[in-house]
């Protein structure tokens, strides 16, 4: 039994906290077994930015039960490089891409050859015919890892220019852009170019505020109390307009005298009836949608960008953008 040499599990934790997709695959195993890899892995992603240490051993716990699982493989990868244990990283890393197929952490496994002291294999893994299979998100992390293991070496010119890729668009703002402008600027000013470097930077915090994203997200906000009930309505007499109340006294003097009271008219035809205060607006006239944005103003000019061969969509949602836990983050500050 492994429970002993095991972290503790918050109790709160069942393992269905995981994706559809892992709890699938997690299936495989004897049902026991499943359960305790899955609240492991849930530990491991609660712990990972908090703690990267103890996340690392919650992820070792579910690799004794469930090794040969892909996703288990990865959270083991993922929490070894966050808490800095490269090499343990680089070889689970290498392990999940053999079970799953996926390079997708090719940047991550890159990086963790610059870790290890190695920038020239980083630079390598990022020549490899696998870096074509990237997506953008992907190609954006591995040119900032390319960067880092050319200043590593002191190629201050080359680490510049391995940032300018398609993707280093001042004109558009997608979710790795910030990040990317950022980088970007750190070259720049590596390689004595600071007016430029500055420039970029105030882009970042354009794309960012274009985004929505940094200082600029949008807080939280949950409702505490719930719903109030609608306020009682008025009597009929007090919200009668005016004639309505000169017919009321009419009714009123008539049923003094016997006689019967006229009746209400009767309501009006639908098709005569006012139209809704709120009818719903033209599709050109609405927000942009997901996949849709206004331009980014470019921080050297404030003034909307004019190219009409580069239109300045913010992409409110970038789809081709991983998951944050696949970015390789954590070492870029100190290089």
């Amino acid at each position: 039994m492994d429970r002993p040499r095991s972290p503790e599990i918050d109790e709160d934790v069942s393992g269905s906290e995981l994706d559809r997709v892992t709890r699938a695959q997690l299936r495989t195993l004897e049902s026991k077994n499943a359960e305790w890899v899955a609240k492991h892995l849930v530990m491991a992603g609660r712990l990972l930015d908090e703690d990267p240490e103890l996340a690392f051993q919650h992820a070792l716990a579910a690799s004794r039960r469930g090794g040969r699982m892909a996703p288990v493989r990865e959270a083991v990868g993922l929490t070894a490089y966050a808490a800095g244990h490269y090499g343990e990283a680089l070889r689970e890393f290498r392990t999940f891409r053999r079970i799953s197929g996926s390079n997708e952490h090719l940047p991550v496994m890159a990086d963790c050859e610059r870790g290890l002291g190695r920038p020239d294999r980083a630079l390598e893994l990022t020549r490899s015919e696998d870096a074509a299979s990237l997506d953008s998100a992907g190609k954006v992390e591995l040119a900032i890892v390319a960067s880092g293991a050319r200043s590593d070496l002191q190629q201050f010119d080359a680490a510049v220019a391995a940032l300018e890729i398609p993707q280093l668009d001042r004109n558009r703002a997608f979710s790795y852009s910030p990040r990317l402008f950022r980088a970007y600027a750190d070259a720049l000013d590596a390689a004595s170019r600071a007016d430029e470097a500055q420039q970029w930077r105030r882009q970042a915090a354009v794309a960012e505020n274009a985004l929505g994203v940094g200082e600029f997200a949008e807080p939280e906000i949950l409702d505490l109390v719930g719903e109030e009930p609608e306020p009682a309505g008025r009597p009929l007499q007090d919200s009668r307009a005016p004639e309505q109340d000169h017919a009321g006294a009419g009714a009123a003097e008539q049923a003094d005298t016997g006689e019967a009271a006229p009746s209400e008219a009767e309501p009006a035809d639908a098709d005569e009836a006012a139209p809704s205060a709120a009818e719903p607006a033209d599709a050109e006239e609405a927000g942009p949608s997901d996949g849709e944005a206004a331009p980014v103003v470019d921080a050297a000019s404030d003034e909307p960008s004019e190219d009409k061969d580069a239109p300045a969509p913010i992409e409110a949602e970038d789809k081709d953008a991983p998951s944050t836990a696949h970015t390789p983050a954590s070492r870029d500050d100190d290089r």
